[in-house]
């Protein structure tokens, strides 16, 4: 169920698991049953405030959707809330819920680069979602991801979109002086993916790549990480047996089709418009190499946060908030549409389409359907920021001791984010680091340096 589907329906569900709609034990069982996509329009704050709200409450009093729908059958939509209202004061927890703090900046300039990867940050100007947090923001459509960086520690933006990895090199220095900077929340899991061009329709072995030309869009990107990882895995060298080089995302399709480059692993939709445009086919996808990964992230300055604290709460739950709507599946049509004009992605629409909603053609004559081909989930995992520092420190970018908890701690602000999904009616994870796997290895957060230590093929210290 969304967070803001109203709790008095006793056909849908409080759970997170089961269907888009709340309807099926599963999606597939949804997809399988004909459900069609709709687009939904965005509820006015009160409205949606009052569900967030309720929909608290009746979790906390029926923690199985059974009993909450016996007693909605027994009573009836209206008699329940009225019920319940005597117990707990509703409107007034609703009204509290959505003054929050005076906002000490409502004026805002935040940069962005136009990649689906951003698009709750994107999404949240046209859709509204800035403005329902009594925000003014200005999303800014930015060349390249120095351009980002620079814009943002000279102050011009007051945020940004940003690689996942980025506010951890700026924290700790690599290629610049460090500046403590903050990743709040994660924009995008998943969602990016291999091309190569067209005429390397017989080359699907990596072994068979020696000598290709690579781009990723930047040197501190999970881009990066995951194509040398990809590349060691199979015996490659980044370093020796292929180039790679920095490219800013709107130039890969144009140098593939000037055959400036073999392939890229990139964020979409570059991957999905080199299948449009007939210049590439997607080789595999990027959560086939790690399921759930991190991509791009919603980062400020450490300065920002703790100077503007009610902006930046504001700012954050905006983008929480339409995180939330985002993923659900049957809002994808209508997000595509919102994103796609110039002024954000400049796309088509159906290339958008293809990359949110997962059912995409290939470029090698087969159409896929891939419901979590990219997905959207804010909580920043502090164990994504070690195994991201444990390749910067594989791949030579950091030398030396690295206090790789703390910095996670201070960099990914998974705290602030758990207490700003409750608020919007989320439920955050228990812990702030987990365990997963990458391309069949098990990632262990407490043990960086034997991880480092594991592989063959690294850079020599």
């Amino acid at each position: 169920m969304s967070t803001f589907d109203n709790p008095f329906n006793p056909s849908r569900s409080l759970n997170s698991s089961g269907c888009s709609c709340g309807r099926h034990t599963s999606q597939a069982e949804h997809e399988r049953d004909g459900a069609q996509l709709r687009c939904l329009p965005v509820e006015s704050d009160e409205k949606r405030y009052e569900n967030v709200i309720a929909s608290a409450v009746m979790r906390a009093l029926f923690p199985q959707d059974l009993g909450r729908r016996a007693f909605l059958q027994s009573l009836g939509a209206s008699t329940a809330l009225a019920a319940l209202s005597q117990f707990f004061p509703l409107k007034t927890a609703t009204e509290v819920f959505a003054s929050g703090g005076a906002i000490e900046k409502k004026d805002l300039k935040v940069g962005f680069i136009p990649i689906t990867c951003g698009t709750p940050i994107i999404m949240a100007q046209p859709m509204g979602f800035y403005a329902k947090h009594g925000l003014n923001v200005e999303v800014i459509k930015t060349a390249g991801w120095a351009v980002i960086r620079d814009k943002t520690l000279n102050k011009e933006y007051d945020a940004a979109h940003m690689l996942s990895p980025m506010p951890l090199a700026i924290t700790l220095g690599a290629g610049s002086q460090p500046i403590p900077y903050t990743a709040p929340a994660i924009e995008n899991i998943n969602g990016q993916a291999i091309t190569l061009a067209i005429k390397h329709k017989d080359k699907r072995d990596p072994k068979s790549w020696k000598g290709f030309k690579f781009a990723v869009p930047f040197d501190y990107s999970m881009h990066n990480y995951l194509l040398r990882y990809y590349l060691a895995e199979h015996g490659l060298d980044p370093d020796q047996d292929v180039q790679i080089r920095a490219v800013p995302p709107p130039e890969m399709v144009a140098n593939l089709r000037a055959e400036n480059l073999d392939g890229y692993l990139g964020p979409d939709p570059m991957n999905q418009r080199a299948v449009y445009d007939g210049v590439g086919f997607i080789h595999v996808l990027s959560k086939d190499i790690w399921e759930g990964h991190p991509c791009c992230a919603f980062s400020a300055s450490k300065e920002f946060v703790t100077g503007l604290p009610n902006t930046y709460a504001a700012l954050l739950k905006a983008i929480i908030d339409a995180t939330a709507f985002a993923t659900r599946p049957e809002n994808r049509k209508q997000i595509a549409e919102a994103i796609a004009p110039p002024n954000y992605l400049n796309q088509p629409v159906t290339v958008i389409e293809q990359v949110l909603t997962g059912t995409f053609a290939d470029g090698l004559g087969t159409v896929q359907r891939v419901p979590n081909r990219v997905d959207f989930d804010p909580f920043p995992w502090q164990s994504f920021a070690i195994w991201i520092m444990t390749q910067m420190k594989r791949w030579g970018q950091i030398k030396g001791d690295v206090d790789y908890a703390k910095v996670a701690q201070d960099v990914y602000l998974a705290t602030d984010t758990a207490k700003l999904m409750k608020e919007v009616g989320l439920t955050p994870p228990a812990a702030t680091s987990k365990t997963f796997v990458v391309m069949g290895k098990t990632f262990d957060p407490g043990k960086p340096e034997d991880y480092i230590r594991s592989f063959k093929i690294k850079k020599a210290a």
